[in-house]
């Protein structure tokens, strides 16, 4: 019964709705004739300003990334054909949170906006250049992995290096903060440096979806009906690791978001690797939306971080998640 209900026009409008309601709401809700006239009409430049300046490069961020983590966990699942799998897995987030780290360790973040996320976007090409050569010479998927954990491992070794060595407190605040992810005070200047890349990302991955649907019969039958396995890995390594890369340079460190959207959408599509990326990137955008709605709801003294929520969320879900493979294997 649930498979009859049209879910990418269903996922569209919830998209729109919670972008809506980000609007709508915040320390000061406005009610939505405000908000339409802010946005389509002749309004207050107060209200002009919330909407525009503020709420909606917010909201908007918040979607991009959890568009961008869903679809990339949706294509590595299905690459590795395990539905633990997320971005965080190929040790690219680290090393994107790491670079934007040596950005603010050194100060290169203080002279320009824009040389922290170019920093974190660099990191993840340099994580995925190394993962992608690293396809291109071996066979196994397992290898990929435990590189991929490797890397991360590192990063997150070098992060914590760098925090015990700030220079002062105020670096130390700066890398902290970036490590526990965050889209607020983000700006359409930023959503246009990291959109390109999650574009790119994107569509490289959505040019995987045959390839992902030969995969569910296993490695050597879908080499058998002409799939190549090789560019197969490397597509999905390099769509990954540009969207991935660039909603770590927009939001920093967010987890789960890229476990969780395709598993939620995995059973309205029947599993089918090929169609669960499209409805992954968008449950992932409307995911992000909510929960940073509910971090700006929160009645706390200070605003809790979009990564700490995504992760008290997301962790028992995760846990969910396992207990039920587990109990089906």
């Amino acid at each position: 019964m649930m498979r009859r209900i049209p879910l990418i026009p269903a996922l569209i409008a919830g998209s729109a709705a919670v972008l809506f309601a980000a609007c709508l709401l915040g320390s000061t809700p406005m009610p939505p004739s405000r908000v339409l006239t802010a946005l389509f009409g002749t309004a207050a430049a107060g209200d002009v300003t919330i909407v525009w300046s503020i709420r909606l490069p917010r909201a908007l961020a918040a979607w991009l990334v959890g568009a961008s983590l869903g679809v990339s966990g949706a294509a590595l699942q299905g690459l590795l054909r395990n539905p633990l799998a997320e971005p965080g897995i190929l040790g690219v987030s680290a090393t994107a949170s790491l670079l934007a780290a040596v950005a603010i360790y050194y100060g290169f973040a203080a002279a320009a906006v824009w040389i922290m996320p170019v920093a974190a976007i660099a990191g993840a090409l340099i994580a995925t250049a190394l993962i992608t050569l690293l396809a291109i010479r071996v066979q196994s998927v397992v290898t990929l992995i435990l590189v991929g954990v490797a890397l991360s491992s590192f990063a997150g070794a070098a992060m914590s290096l760098l925090l015990n060595l700030a220079p002062n407190p105020f670096s130390l605040a700066d890398m902290i903060n970036w490590m526990l992810g965050s889209v607020a005070n983000r700006s359409f200047d930023d959503i246009a440096l990291a959109l390109p890349f999650m574009v790119s990302g994107a569509a490289v991955l959505m040019l995987t979806r045959r390839g992902l649907s030969a995969l569910t019969v296993g490695e050597e039958a879908a080499a058998g009906l002409g799939l190549d396995l090789q560019r197969q890995r490397i597509a999905v390594v390099v769509g990954a690791g540009l969207a991935t890369g660039a909603a770590v340079s927009l939001a920093g460190a967010i987890g789960f978001v890229g476990i969780i959207a395709p598993h939620l959408v995995r059973p309205w599509v029947r599993s089918d690797p090929a169609r669960v990326l499209l409805p992954s990137a968008l449950l992932g955008g409307i995911m992000l939306v909510l929960a940073d709605i509910g971090v700006r709801l929160a009645p706390t003294s200070s605003e809790l971080k979009l990564g700490v929520v995504a992760a008290l969320v997301g962790a028992p879900a995760f846990a969910w998640i396992a207990a039920q493979r587990r109990g089906a294997s």
